[in-house]
């Protein structure tokens, strides 16, 4: 027994086909239409029945099997080994570090996965090796794996760890917050696009920015920050003829009035405030700053800060959606504005 033939597979709709028919069947599940030790009919019949390819739906068996609702029996078929709705996807996240704005993106899969899923979360740190240790652990237990693709050799140089991310299953992959050098078409999932995504804030912004003589970005060197930043910023100021100056820190500059400061560090961005005080600048009229990501600190503060900044609650929801089948599975570019605020 299976779904009612009158149930029909929506060819318009964002849920990709295999998903639907994972979705019918769970229906018939929670429905008591379908029982333990029921036989579905096979691959072959549910093709002919809902006018799809076999490929579709072996990818759909596949995904009831992996999440433990039916199993195979050789020669005989298809049959319901559970109606325990508890068996969800099961998700590993595997991020680069677990900061503020990783916790929003977290949190943003979590919620939005609801009931469907169970999300487990572990940090690769940047570290290939660690990274490579999570695989062995860890492949072939989960129905997807959400990799941050955020990695660095011993001489912090930016490494892909391409050979390593090949060895998930294409169809249990998705890839987050960047995308991997050389091989951007390739991952499904949702990325930043660091030097398109500053380029086109800072141009949103031109007229602010004019105000000032001189544009500085504050890229502390060593902490891991992607190196398309520069890129961005260089092209940003090339284009547009803008005096500009990239500096490792903050610490012992002497702030000058008509300089307008982007700043990626929070460290960096305190101290500039401070020393603004101290040097009666005003910000917004005498200098200017930038902070990169959006917090709501940064809104509240008096001085008000302008950010520029990715969607990251998005990220999350865009993520997940993609899990539960709900968005195409192939590379989307997160969104990136730049909010502005007194601080400009």
């Amino acid at each position: 027994m299976l779904v009612d033939k009158s149930e029909k597979i929506h060819t318009d709709s964002r849920t990709p086909k295999y998903m639907q028919v994972v979705n019918l069947i769970l229906d018939d599940l929670h429905s008591g239409k379908l029982k333990i030790g029921d036989r579905i009919p096979s691959i072959n019949e549910t093709s002919f029945d809902f006018l799809l390819s076999r490929d579709t739906v072996e990818k759909a068996y596949n995904e009831l099997r992996d999440r433990g609702i039916i199993t195979s029996v050789r020669g005989k078929g298809f049959y319901v080994s559970s109606t325990n709705m508890a068996n969800k996807v099961k998700v590993l996240l595997i991020f680069n570090k677990l900061s503020s704005y990783k916790k929003i993106i977290y949190y943003s899969i979590v919620e939005t996965l609801g009931d469907h899923a169970t999300v487990d979360l572990q940090i690769h740190h940047y570290n290939r090796t660690i990274f490579e240790n999570l695989l062995e652990r860890n492949l072939g237990h989960y129905n997807y794996y959400v990799i941050a693709p955020h990695f660095f050799d011993e001489n912090n140089h930016p490494e892909t760890c391409y050979d390593l991310i090949q060895q998930i299953p294409k169809d249990k992959l998705l890839i987050m917050d960047r995308d991997v050098k050389d091989h951007e078409n390739e991952f499904p999932g949702v990325y930043q696009d660091f030097a398109r995504d500053i380029l086109e804030a800072l141009e949103s912004g031109i007229t602010h920015l004019r105000k000032y003589s001189r544009l500085i970005l504050v890229f502390p060197k060593g902490d891991m920050y992607p190196v398309e930043i520069i890129d961005g910023f260089k092209r940003f100021c090339f284009f547009h003829n803008f005096n500009n100056l990239i500096l490792d820190g903050i610490d012992d500059e002497q702030l000058y009035e008509g300089d307008s400061f982007i700043v990626l560090a929070e460290t960096d961005l305190a101290n500039i405030v401070k020393k603004s005080r101290e040097q009666n600048l005003q910000l917004g009229k005498d200098i200017g700053i930038i902070s990169y990501n959006e917090t709501p600190l940064k809104e509240i503060l008096a001085e008000g800060i302008t950010t520029i900044s990715t969607e990251f609650i998005e990220m999350g929801t865009t993520i997940a959606n993609q899990i539960m089948g709900e968005e195409d599975k192939i590379p989307l570019k997160n969104p990136f504005k730049m909010i502005i605020r007194k601080s400009l």
